[in-house]
């Protein structure tokens, strides 16, 4: 496994109110949910990333505004259209 480190100052987390494991955590939901809506990852991936259940993700998912189908509109008319 890779490592990435971010560093802050330490006010940050005082004017976020969250402690840094917070931080964390909501920074890896922020970025699955960033990457799951750009179709980049899928549910499961993100889910993995953020280290949440696929409920959990969807519920993030959703809360975000962030559709928690990747299909579009044109997809869903050619599976109409084959039938």
């Amino acid at each position: 496994m890779t490592r990435v480190q971010v560093e802050f100052d330490f006010d940050v987390f005082s004017t976020l109110r969250r402690s840094p494991e917070e931080v964390v955590r909501e920074m890896r939901l922020a970025a699955a949910i960033l990457w799951y809506a750009q179709g980049r990852i899928s549910h499961s991936r993100a889910a993995e990333l953020a280290g949440v259940s696929r409920a959990e993700l969807l519920d993030a998912l959703s809360a975000s505004g962030v559709s928690v189908s990747q299909e579009t509109l044109e997809d869903l008319d050619e599976v109409l259209a084959r039938g």
